[in-house]
């Protein structure tokens, strides 16, 4: 008889916890019901941004959770806390985590039916409508609330702030006359800005999870790289339209995600870093009608993050190893150097002086507390400098004897070193918030200023004598990261990533 309604008791928990995993709304339902309205079918995203792991960056499960439940503040999404149970978001949150099965497309049909032009390029003026120096403008990305702010580079005053797409990434480019800016997001927007007139000229999806864009030398022409799907795609750059969109595969057909594009105005030609072929693509532009042909290099190693000499003739790669960088010759097409670079370099923050009548680099790394410096002539490190932990950003200008770098890691994130270009010594460091992470440096036009992000949600940009180190003025901000001054971008300073 005990055994009899033991079996019964097992049994009618069963069916109650069958009958309710069955009145459990599965993770597509919920998504249908109150995601995809924003986000799109498949998750490819739509007014809201795409909802794939590889769109998501540095978010924690826990942070979306949190976004689910109370929504994001300024943005169009609400919280569904009221309306979803915790076990539903956490259903939620594993789903839009969960990879695609197979790499979505996004062919030029796509992006055309996304194109949007909100003003004709054709109507607007010829000169700025404002009396700031236009090359001495900065754009200052805000990830706080996914805005971006004019900046005056000489009153350090604000000339208009706007909203952006989620999560811009790769940096603002421009084009070679410093008068549109391009900005691209992670879920494949690409954004056109006047910078003479103020105001948003247009917008397109060139793909669905997006790297970078990159401006063409002569300024004709725009190429996005692409993390989803495996491609680069060109864009006319004086309005936006989507020209051709190659996949990204090797000679076998294996296929590659784009780490990053890059513009080599000497060359006349496009390069683009690749994370899971062993091969660099350069694509020349030059002409009137480019067919965009690809010239693919093949190198030793997997290389996806860059530096180039001032002459775009020697491309730097890190390694995968850890242990080293790779120096290839564009020209030839070949392997000319290996570079002492462990630590995971971060070269696409590099920077170049002149020092002793040699011409150095400088590169910070992500995973080791130092900065490597290198001679560019025979490739060796001239000194590798102890910092308080693994930096980011580092920045200088022609007309400052000082380089900036950050700890963007590890409990030392507060902090910024200072290092004489001629000493090859740390001079100052300092902790501008104690406490809240600083990165991210950028020169006015003259170099007489550096201007610093405290990158928290109550954040500031802050501005500093470059000479004398002290602070001129703090400017409230939402988590500003990058920020990116014309004149020192179109002229491919040294001291600024290119």
């Amino acid at each position: 008889m005990t055994r009899t309604l033991a079996a019964l008791s097992a049994a009618v928990a069963a069916l109650v916890a069958t009958t309710a995993a069955a009145e459990e709304p599965s993770a597509e339902v919920l998504y249908a019901t109150h995601c995809a309205v924003c986000h799109g079918d498949g998750r490819l995203g739509g007014t809201g941004p795409a909802l794939l792991p590889e769109n998501l960056g540095r978010l924690k499960k826990t942070e979306a959770a949190d976004v689910i439940a109370h929504g994001r503040a300024a943005t169009q999404m609400v919280g569904y806390g009221e309306v979803l149970d915790e076990a539903e978001i956490a259903t939620l949150v594993d789903y839009i985590f969960t990879p695609l099965p197979a790499v979505p497309d996004w062919t030029l049909a796509d992006m055309r039916e996304t194109h949007t032009l909100h003003v004709d390029p054709a109507t607007l003026p010829p000169a700025p409508q404002h009396d700031a120096d236009p090359l001495n403008l900065f754009i200052v990305v805000e990830t706080g609330d996914h805005h971006a702010t004019i900046l005056d580079g000489d009153r350090f005053e604000p000339l208009d702030r706007f909203e952006t797409r989620y999560a811009l990434h790769g940096g603002a480019k421009y084009s070679p006359d410093g008068r549109f800016v391009y900005l691209a997001s992670r879920d494949g927007w690409v954004q056109m800005y006047d910078l003479h007139s103020l105001q948003m000229v247009g917008e397109v999806r060139a793909g669905i999870n997006t790297r970078n864009v990159a401006v063409s030398g002569d300024g004709r022409w725009l190429m996005v790289g692409n993390m989803l799907p495996h491609s680069v795609v060109v864009l006319d750059a004086r309005d936006l339209s989507p020209v051709k969109a190659i996949t990204v595969a090797d000679s076998d057909g294996k296929e590659s995600r784009v780490s990053a594009v890059y513009t080599a105005p000497p060359r006349d030609s496009f390069v683009v870093a690749l994370k899971d072929i062993k091969e660099i693509w350069e694509i020349p532009y030059a002409g009137a009608a480019p067919d965009f042909a690809v010239r693919p290099i093949a190198v030793p190693d997997f290389m996806d993050d860059f530096f180039f000499d001032q002459d775009y003739r020697v491309v730097v790669g890190a390694a995968r190893n850890d242990k080293q960088g790779a120096v290839v010759d564009l020209d030839r097409a070949e392997k000319v150097a290996d570079i002492d670079l462990s630590g995971m370099p971060h070269l696409g923050s590099g920077i170049t002086w002149q020092w002793q009548g040699r011409d150095l680099m400088a590169t910070p790394h992500l995973r080791d507390a130092a900065v490597s410096v290198i001679d560019m002539n025979t490739w060796e490190t001239v000194k590798r400098i102890e910092t308080l932990g693994p930096g980011f950003f580092m920045r200088s200008h022609d007309n400052t004897p000082y380089a900036w770098t950050d700890v963007f890691f590890g409990p030392n994130r507060d902090v910024m070193h200072i290092l004489d270009k001629r000493t090859l010594e740390l001079v100052k460091t300092m902790r501008p918030e104690p406490g809240k992470t600083v990165a991210h440096v950028e020169f006015t036009r003259d170099g007489s200023h550096a201007l610093v992000s405290v990158m928290e949600a109550d954040g500031a940009l802050i501005v500093y004598d470059a000479e004398t180190f002290e602070e001129v003025r703090r400017i409230p901000m939402k988590r500003p990261s990058g920020k990116y001054n014309v004149f020192n971008k179109i002229t491919y300073a040294r001291g600024t990533s290119h």
